[in-house]
């Protein structure tokens, strides 16, 4: 067989964590430790082959190389030092930009010299809306107290939406639908790639009720658990770090939700649901103990990598630390500009929550294409993983 390296990949890859992926002598120490490993599928020998000649199109395809949850024991008791976990970190970075959609978006969000633009378009749409909307005038301390940040893009007496909502929702579902989009592209070209590499029969498939409880739910538990954190050795505190995260958003995913049915929908027949919440709501207490634990988690998260950089000589990159620095800053400017508002720093807690907005909108607008990413594709791959297992893609006669 010919085989035609893309060189541009390969120089893609020693930029973003798998410089040291020419050390690999094919030992196979690596699959030797990851469970993922099969005598079939020698994981991640076979991918470090792949990727030390450029064959950018088998590892797209490769759903294994999206199911590694980098716990690091390849890379610990790699005798050469060739870092097989980095080089599988940095193949999913370069995944995420080619199945990304726009491409010039997503080429953007691959490299810290996009990091400029990334925070600038955010802002500038963020900062337009705020002009036109008629609230830059700062409110005084009493208004404050009573109003919070609810007026923060002004105010107007039609009594079915809030101004300050009609404008969030504006800007902020148009980043949401974007991701919404891009994730949809992505993930339905990396399923029908993986089909192909595969051999999958496009016409033999289950319905999607049946892809949905068989394949997608029991692949959505599993995450939720952490299951195959478990199994990791080197990395097996990053389970402690991503655990407060996932119950930290799924906590503001409850908030957000509540906020808004009992604001904006009930509060419009019910005066007392609509304005800022008290300290000792229990939804408020919610948002606050989910921030707290958002902090918490990212916190763990970080020195966990800061300590993998210097302990094992790893790289760092800016696909691993522009999510870390995005979810902090969510979590701290929502928390202090929630502690500006108590203590009627109005200024300050406007200026505080202006940065919140553009933080949160970041991480909508960008996450298709961050690490953010594992989310959709890493969800993908494991639905994969049970249905080539099944009977629809293997003849159980066959075995």
């Amino acid at each position: 067989m010919e085989v035609q390296p893309d060189l541009d990949f390969i120089r893609y890859l020693k930029t973003a964590g798998g410089d040291t992926m020419k050390k690999c002598y094919q030992c196979a120490t690596c699959s030797v430790m990851c469970p993922l490993s099969t005598e079939e599928n020698p994981f991640p020998r076979q991918e470090m082959i792949h990727a030390g000649w450029g064959m950018k199109d088998k590892l797209l395809a490769d759903p294994n190389v999206f199911l590694c949850h980098q716990c690091g024991d390849c890379t610990t008791y790699c005798p050469r030092g060739a870092k097989p976990g980095e080089v599988l970190g940095a193949l999913r970075a370069y995944a995420y930009t080619a199945l990304g959609w726009p491409t010039g978006l997503a080429k953007l969000a691959s490299t810290a010299k996009g990091l400029p633009m990334l925070i600038a378009i955010p802002s500038a749409i963020i900062f337009l809306f705020w002009a036109i909307s008629g609230g830059m005038v700062i409110p005084s301390t009493e208004e404050f107290a009573i109003h919070g940040y609810q007026r923060f893009f002004g105010h107007w007496d039609f009594h079915w939406l809030a101004k300050n909502v009609a404008f969030i929702d504006f800007f902020m579902l148009a980043a949401f639908g974007l991701a919404a989009v891009a994730s949809y592209k992505g993930v339905t070209g990396l399923w029908k790639q993986m089909c192909e590499r595969e051999g999958v029969n496009p016409d033999f498939k289950p319905s999607l009720v049946q892809l949905a409880t068989d394949f997608v739910w029991p692949a959505i538990i599993e995450i939720f658990q952490h299951t195959r954190f478990r199994e990791c050795g080197t990395n097996r505190n990053r389970e402690v770090g991503h655990k407060p995260l996932m119950y930290a958003f799924g906590g503001l995913v409850i908030v957000t939700a509540w906020s808004m049915f009992a604001n904006d929908i009930i509060g419009l027949w019910v005066p007392i649901f609509h304005g800022p919440m008290s300290f000792w709501n229990p939804v408020k207490i919610l948002a606050n103990v989910s921030a707290v634990a958002m902090i918490v988690g990212c916190g763990i998260l970080w020195m966990n990598r800061a300590k993998a950089e210097e302990e094992e000589n790893i790289t760092p990159t800016f696909f691993d630390w522009f999510l870390i620095w995005e979810i902090m800053a969510v979590g701290v400017s929502g928390l202090v500009a929630e502690l500006a508002r108590w203590a009627g720093f109005v200024v300050i807690g406007y200026i505080i929550y202006y940065i919140h907005l553009v933080t949160v909108m970041m991480l909508f607008m960008y996450m298709p294409y961050t690490k953010f990413a594992h989310l959709i594709y890493r969800t993908t791959a494991m639905t994969f993983e049970k249905y080539r297992n099944s009977s629809f893609v293997k003849n159980p006669l066959d075995e």
